[in-house]
């Protein structure tokens, strides 16, 4: 997806979607996989039907995701993850910068290699200049709901998204600021279970939406539990994977910090819509 222009009309909240891990291919890469897929394609002709290589690199690069995922194998991924918990702060949005765009920051399971996504977290946008700012959920691809909690720069936000068998997800948003809270427990059969991210997003509606400018996110207190092991997203039981936000030319949109030493916090810093 590329981005829009920056000069749209607003968007509702309500239109705005938050999607699964969209991967920025440089140019380049693209011809080789469209070379690749070629191949592939041919060979399937003369032998058994085969599935597409999964390109999926370590400290990869998105069009509409910026900071952490974490995995038991980037390279083959497992049903595997029960629970992930996670704060972040309310960003301001400068709507200066972009009087009409849009930043979404989040917890959640799934949606790094799978297109499904099970989250909650919070918007900080532009429309017509003026900031917005609300709470949310969302069972992607069904459409998000926007919770009646007033949510204000400054506010630390805790989250939990908690698997809790036959294919139900609590999920849990609590402004620690002003005490406010909302539970909701919904269905996800189709769910895979396969990743936990903590992410700074630029939402969709029809494409990538311009990013608000946010400055930067605090995000702490970050934690998973894949196969009954939690820890925090640099355990050595699971790889990781940091994600910097940028166009398919390139250019950085948003940029994750490193990890702090117990590997429970980043920071996510913005530098383009």
């Amino acid at each position: 997806m590329v981005c829009l222009s920056r000069n749209i009309n607003a968007t509702p909240p309500s239109k705005i979607r938050h999607q699964f891990y969209i991967p920025a291919v440089p140019a380049g890469t693209m011809k080789k996989l469209t070379l690749l897929l070629v191949l592939v394609l041919v060979s399937s002709a003369y032998a058994a039907p085969m599935s597409a290589p999964r390109i999926h690199l370590k400290d990869g690069t998105s069009t509409n995701w910026a900071g952490y995922a974490v995995e038991t194998s980037l390279a083959k991924p497992q049903s595997a993850v029960t629970d992930v918990k996670g704060s972040w702060t309310v960003p301001a949005a400068d709507c200066s910068v972009t009087p009409t765009a849009y930043s979404s920051f989040w917890i959640g399971i799934d949606g790094y290699s799978s297109n499904t996504v099970e989250q909650i977290g919070t918007d900080s946008d532009c429309s017509s200049g003026k900031p917005q700012y609300y709470a949310w959920y969302e069972m992607y691809p069904k459409f998000p709901s926007n919770l009646r909690m007033t949510v204000k720069p400054g506010d630390v936000m805790t989250a939990e998204v908690k698997y809790n068998a036959n294919g139900k997800f609590l999920l849990t948003i609590t402004d620690t600021t002003t005490g406010a809270s909302f539970s909701t427990t919904q269905n996800g059969k189709s769910a895979k279970r396969s990743s936990a991210e903590w992410i700074a997003e630029a939402p969709s509606s029809g494409g990538v939406l311009p990013l608000a400018d946010f400055g930067t996110a605090q995000f702490q207190g970050a934690s998973a539990t894949l196969n009954g092991h939690t820890g925090t997203i640099s355990d050595t039981s699971w790889q990781k994977d940091a994600l910097t936000m940028a166009t398919s030319s390139g250019v950085t949109k948003a940029l994750p910090s490193s990890l702090s030493p117990d590997g429970s916090a980043f920071s996510v810093t913005w530098q383009h819509s």
